[in-house]
């Protein structure tokens, strides 16, 4: 088949990639956002230069001239590896096949951006990703394929993402293409009953409230750990508040209960969160022991005042 990919980001790359080595397709075209001033040139548009493939890089895809460009590639699938821009019904049905998206998520739940922050903040024990049919809705279109894995209770983000959705997401591209080279790949249409849309994951959304039960405050934590980072105050400065583990106790929520060489011990409804690494305003990512020496924190302090 002829195939266009169109992606950003490592993601986008490592699937391109993936069909080049494979062979059994022809890439004919990559599409990706367009380079930003002062930002490093995206891995993907690296890539496919390197490779000698053409690469697109248009705004929008409102002009006509635009749409002709991509038919004029005549190719019979598109595959939409992790793309932002906005790519309209005119666009996505200019292959032979259509165009085939990718969701790191379970649809139809975690429709919309940050699908990855939120099963886990949620406490979901379950994720995977989806391959679907982009319609003008938000991840909305029937599924080609669809893959589940565990949420371990300890997972964050990078463990949920990059260790699992991620490696096995690129590997799946050649079954996509394979799907459709069959002749009859399938169409699973998504039981809106049980959607949901979850705006993106911000930093208001990442402020801790110690006076939680402790689960939800752990999920909270390790569902924006790397990104965006949960966050509290101290002495009316900002924390942001990384690796951590639970801990059992009672006690007077949101006080510091205990600081040792391990880190910083948080009493939450129903147990404790021992923070292990921070990110102090204006500075990096440092061990919460290091942090308490020039914070002056110590037990009997509150968080989140």
């Amino acid at each position: 088949m002829r195939i266009i990919v169109m992606g950003q980001q490592a993601f986008g790359k490592d699937a391109l990639a993936k069909i080049l080595e494979a062979g059994k397709d022809e890439v004919v075209a990559v599409y990706c956002e367009p380079d930003r001033d002062g930002k490093p040139v995206d891995p993907i548009k690296e890539f496919a230069l390197e490779q000698g493939l053409p690469v697109k890089q248009p705004a929008h895809f409102k002009d006509q001239a635009t749409i002709d460009e991509l038919a004029g590639f005549d190719a019979d699938l598109m595959v939409m590896a992790f793309v932002n821009v906005f790519v309209p019904e005119v666009a996505r049905d200019t292959p032979n096949h259509g165009s085939i998206c990718f969701h790191p998520s379970l649809l139809p739940k975690y429709r919309g951006p940050s699908a990855v922050n939120w099963p886990i903040i949620m406490g979901d024990s379950k994720s995977g990703f989806s391959w679907f049919y982009p319609t003008d809705g938000l991840d909305e279109g029937d599924v080609l394929l669809s893959w589940e894995c565990d949420i371990a209770p300890d997972d964050t983000v990078i463990d949920l993402y990059f260790k699992k959705i991620y490696p096995a997401a690129i590997e799946s591209v050649l079954e996509v293409c394979d799907l459709y080279r069959s002749g009859n790949p399938p169409r699973i249409a998504q039981d809106e009953a049980a959607a949901t849309y979850e705006r993106r994951c911000t930093k208001k959304h990442a402020k801790i409230d110690w006076n939680k039960p402790v689960k939800q405050v752990y999920d909270l934590i390790r569902g924006t750990n790397p990104a965006p980072g949960a966050w509290t105050t101290v002495n009316g400065e900002e924390l942001q508040v990384f690796d951590c583990a639970r801990v059992e106790g009672d006690g007077i929520s949101a006080r510091v209960m205990e600081v040792s060489d391990e880190g910083v011990t948080v009493q939450c409804i129903g147990g404790r969160i021992l923070i292990k690494r921070v990110r102090p305003a204006g500075g990096g990512k440092i061990p919460a022991p290091e942090w308490v020496q020039s914070s002056g924190l110590k037990a009997g302090d509150t968080l989140g005042e």
